[in-house]
């Protein structure tokens, strides 16, 4: 019986089926077969590496909100089934070719941003992330080029590696190479909780800034000061800028991605000449941008998206020197990934959601 082919090349054993290759090897993977569809765990093809690419035998992979909107349908280019994951660590078992044998039995982190390009200003055109249309990290292991292997800082676990990669190089990128953070310098950070924000906290933190929050919750606020975070205001408060202001304002740097209706009062919270760097808008485009505010006061409204090559090695290499320990809410077993994914759609985690793949 023929198998039925994954996104990626991957190969799914039918239940009661008989693979034509007897010799083929199998692993469990959480599957998507479709929008609105729950993930499941099911048996595919083991990834064999091409020349340039290192098979990863997964140890932890962790959830992004890339997922949840894949699932609900809200993400371009969607082909199903799909195996989704963008984060992972592991050890290296295999490689595609002689030159690279060095990496194998190296425990890594996987960069999820492929073929960036050349420019390290913009992605090129082929640049995609890892978990579609790419085979991801929710399955026991994957295939990924060799240029996107990185050596595991040796102070992390294998969960809190895997929750490093996507949202640790989305904040790197928007504090340093988009926001040119300096020691010394005030940065609002809004939405703490989320990973990119929470280890956008631990990366200014660690750069010397002095770093203000916000958070629909308070006890997530508590948790953001424990992790070196001067203060915060709650965003459902209708006077959150004002106490932000009060507290540490103006802020010579705004990290966001929400937008939406906020945006102005951020614009407010901004030194003239000071910059707004944002990753996301999850809560759409402004419904009144005041653009006056940001040329006559020398603002700089900057948009970022993930990272290059460099900066995803800057980023481990910054983990590395301080030590910084990125933040994991749960744990799950790889057949809990829709349990997993469910508590990240519901937004009441503190840091990143984990799967535990072997």
């Amino acid at each position: 019986m023929p198998v039925e082919k994954i996104v990626g090349g991957a190969a799914e054993i039918p239940s009661g089926g008989n693979r034509d290759e007897p010799d083929e090897t199998l692993m469990q993977a959480a599957i998507l077969d479709g929008v609105g569809q729950p993930l499941t765990v099911r048996q595919v093809a083991d990834p064999t590496p091409s020349p340039g690419q290192a098979v990863v035998r997964l140890q932890a992979a962790a959830l992004n909100h890339r997922d949840v909107w894949i699932q609900q349908g809200r993400y371009p280019g969607l082909q199903f089934p799909a195996i989704l994951g963008s984060d992972g660590t592991g050890i290296v078992e295999a490689v595609g070719r002689d030159g690279d044998r060095d990496w194998i039995g190296c425990a890594v982190v996987i960069n999820p941003s492929l073929e960036w390009g050349s420019d390290p200003r913009v992605q090129g055109p082929d640049f995609r992330i890892l978990g579609l249309p790419d085979n991801g990290t929710f399955a026991e292991a994957v295939a990924v080029p060799v240029t996107n292997l990185s050596a595991r800082p040796a102070h992390l676990s294998a969960e809190q590696a895997a929750a490093l990669p996507l949202t640790g190089l989305t904040a790197w990128r928007a504090l340093f190479a988009r926001g040119g953070l300096r020691a010394g310098e005030s940065v609002l950070i809004t939405g703490i909780g989320g990973g990119a924000a929470l280890i956008a906290l631990q990366f200014a933190v660690a750069a010397g800034a002095r770093v203000h929050v916000t958070s629909g919750s308070a006890e997530k606020l508590g948790l953001a000061r424990e992790l070196g975070a001067a203060g915060g205001a709650n965003y459902h408060d209708a006077d959150w800028a004002a106490r932000l202001r009060e507290q540490g304002g103006p802020f010579d740097l705004v990290v966001d991605s929400a937008m939406g209706a906020s945006l102005n009062a951020l614009i407010e919270l901004t030194r003239p000449g000071g910059r707004i760097v944002f990753y996301g808008a999850t809560t759409g485009n402004p419904p009144a941008f005041e653009a006056r505010k940001v040329f006559f006061r020398q603002i700089a409204l900057l948009g970022t998206t993930m990272g290059s090559p460099t900066d995803f090695a800057a980023m481990i290499q910054l983990v590395a020197t301080a030590r910084i320990a990125p933040v994991v809410d749960t744990v799950h077993r790889l057949d809990q990934a829709e349990m997993a994914l469910r508590r990240l759609a519901d937004g009441a985690q503190f840091g990143k959601v984990v799967l535990r793949t072997t």
